[in-house]
């Protein structure tokens, strides 16, 4: 038991981050058709936004996180209307340009702060538990938040006005316009509510792990992994898919050890894409 539920604890914290930056890129590509391989780059730079706030002004590391969300969703904002809007529906230059705002984004952290890693301020610091059986309160907080936020943008998505607009747009992008559904409107909401997932994970993974500038190169691997075996267009197959790579990366180390678990963590995936093309719960790759 003492090995077992923090075995849990630490899988189920780190598949709950691991969902919120995978559904950040699904909202993106399923409502607008737009592949930003800029979001793992987003990730990084929201962590180093809360790490500025909180290490070197001082702020409190809470406020420091709502910060972070909120510059960040506001730069998602800026993306969406002077980048992205100009190459709406153009894949292959929305694919350019994403790599383009990658490389000015961690070049930029390179100058400004350097590669060495840091680390931020714990949210909770401690454990929770007496005796053979104790859990880290940072997991713990990592997995409550989380859970809220992915709560809370399941509601927005099938309850709000908003929401059901997006899932139109996803269906039937030119049905929808007809509808008059302000498309750009919807487009800069959605922009704005992936980044600011994006940063949100960013910060809280830098408060368990390490921040440097290419932590968004591993998280964007995963974040297409993810979608891609909970199938295109389905938000319940990223979270069944999250809550798969995220044990498989919590406990494969433990099993396997160094960085065989992420080649195995990796075939897996393959092999259950082989069998299943179309993903969890998805429509069939093109």
């Amino acid at each position: 038991m003492s090995l077992i539920l923090p075995s849990i604890i630490n899988s189920l914290s780190l598949s709950a981050l691991y969902i919120l930056v995978a559904l950040g890129f699904a909202f993106l590509f399923n409502i607008l058709g737009i592949v930003n391989f800029a979001h793992g780059a987003i990730y990084m730079v929201g962590s180093y936004i809360c790490f500025q706030f909180a290490e070197v002004y001082g702020l409190n590391q809470w406020l420091a996180l709502l910060l972070s969300i909120a510059i960040v969703g506001a730069f998602g904002l800026f993306l969406e209307k002077f980048a992205y809007r100009r190459f709406f529906q153009d894949m292959d230059r929305i694919v350019v340009l994403s790599v383009a705002i990658i490389l000015i984004l961690e070049t930029t952290l390179n100058i400004t702060v350097g590669i060495y890693p840091r680390t931020l301020p714990s949210f909770a610091p401690g454990h929770i538990g007496t005796g053979l059986v104790s859990v880290s309160t940072e997991r713990v907080v990592a997995l409550l938040i989380s859970a809220a936020f992915l709560a809370a943008l399941l509601w927005m998505v099938n309850k709000t006005k908003p929401g059901q607009q997006m899932l139109a747009i996803s269906q039937n992008l030119e049905g929808s316009s007809l509808q008059g559904i302000n498309i750009r409107r919807i487009a800069g909401m959605a922009c704005a509510i992936a980044c600011g997932l994006a940063a949100m994970s960013g910060s809280i993974m830098g408060s368990i792990f390490n921040i440097s500038p290419f932590m968004g190169d591993y998280m964007l691997v995963k974040a297409v992994e993810i979608v891609m075996l909970g199938g295109i267009g389905s938000i319940s197959g990223v979270i069944y898919a999250g809550l798969i790579i995220g044990t498989l990366d919590s406990v494969l180390p433990i099993v396997v050890g160094g960085a065989a678990s992420q080649a195995v963590g990796f075939g897996i995936v393959v092999v259950l894409l082989i069998y299943r093309p179309k993903g969890l719960m998805g429509r069939e790759l093109q």
